[in-house]
């Protein structure tokens, strides 16, 4: 296969993302973000739109509240997060007020892009401020996140964030020079994910300044890739790295979309929306989704967890466990129960109704 060039891939690019880690920013947290300013009022000379995700709220409130490292307790976590979010985003305010932008704060939890009105309002919101000349600044809401909601990292924020304001490209800035092979030499361009990023980046990490490590950027550089958007990860040190970026040079890593790509409706399904329960099917089902593409019958589930409503968004899994699908489903899990197993034709004689043949029709699945 024949790669096109950074430029050709990155050519028909006018809405960018940006993320900055809590590492970068612990560094220099005044001199960081206007580095990244210097360089977004460029961009924006030549007409592009950027959306910054920025880390770091719990790292500048960490410091303020002279705490010996990263709290593990979620209240105190909770705590140095409301302390430093006021400081982040002074820094932030200070560093575009330079260049004359105005910025706009957006903080978000995972159920605010994981119910569906408020992710339409969300992006209706984001749409209104780019509109307005403002750049939003996004952060997780860790003061009111809890475990249960926490994206997990900044990471996969700014890749759900993608898909939210409809961006035509994702930056991660880390404090390395980009994904490494098994050698340790950069790799600049990927072009199959799991061939060749996966096997090579390591385990997610969690320390005393932030969270995420190559193997939470791979997997944000797949979520974003599916729909069709390529991904970079770059060093943040580099103060032109944005500039550059977007002028061809070789920077970082370029992840390529692949050909399987997702409509923005079916990525929200994957990666927006929280599944409310699990259906674990037989194998026979399995190979009808994975590789025939079609919708999940009640006969092959045979089992069913949580508790559910008709429209909710649930886990499809195989008997060791594997998550190979999620979608909505067509059946609450109190009657799922009763017609699992059971051929189409029987679930009127058991239920009393029949609204239609599938537990998930392939309309609304997506496989992971």
């Amino acid at each position: 296969m024949t790669l096109p060039s950074r430029l050709a891939a990155l050519a028909g690019v006018r809405r960018v993302v940006v993320k900055i880690g809590s590492r970068l920013l612990a560094e220099s947290p005044a001199g960081r973000p206007a580095a990244i300013a210097d360089q977004v009022a460029q961009l924006r000379a030549r007409g592009l739109e950027v959306v910054v995700v920025s880390s770091g709220a719990i790292a500048l409130g960490v410091r303020a509240l002279r705490l010996p490292g990263r709290p593990a307790d979620l209240p105190v976590l909770q705590a140095a997060a409301a302390v430093g979010q006021s400081r982040l985003m002074q820094h932030w305010e200070h560093a575009f007020a330079a260049h004359d932008l105005v910025i706009g704060q957006v903080l978000l939890t995972h159920d605010d892009l994981g119910d569906r009105r408020r992710f339409l309002s969300a992006r209706h919101t984001l749409r209104a401020l780019l509109d307005h000349g403002v750049v939003p600044i996004i952060n997780e809401n860790d003061t009111v996140a809890t475990e249960e909601i926490k994206f997990g990292d900044n990471d996969q924020l700014s890749a759900l964030v993608v898909n939210l304001t409809s961006a035509d490209l994702l930056v991660m800035l880390t404090d390395v020079e980009g994904l490494r092979d098994a050698t340790g030499v950069r790799m600049p361009i990927v072009a199959d994910i799991e061939r060749e990023a996966a096997p090579v980046a390591g385990a997610s990490t969690r320390d005393g300044v932030g969270s995420g490590g190559m193997a939470s950027k791979v997997g944000s550089a797949r979520m974003v890739t599916r729909t069709g958007v390529p991904a970079v990860v770059a060093p943040g040190r580099v103060p032109t790295v944005l500039t550059d970026l977007l002028a061809g040079a070789d920077v970082g890593t370029l992840f390529l979309p692949g050909a399987d790509v997702l409509s923005s409706r079916k990525h929200w399904i994957a990666y927006g929306a929280r599944p409310a329960g699990k259906l674990t099917v037989d194998d026979g089902a399995r190979r009808a989704l994975v590789e025939h593409g079609r919708s999940l019958l009640p006969r092959g589930v045979v089992k069913v967890d949580g508790e559910f409503a008709v429209g909710d968004t649930v886990s499809v899994l195989t008997g060791d466990g594997t998550e190979v699908a999620r979608g909505f489903v067509s059946y609450g899990a109190t009657d799922l129960r009763k017609i699992q197993g059971l051929h189409s034709g029987e679930i009127e004689g058991i239920l009393g109704y029949r609204s239609v043949d599938e537990a998930i029709h392939r309309d609304d699945l997506v496989l992971l």
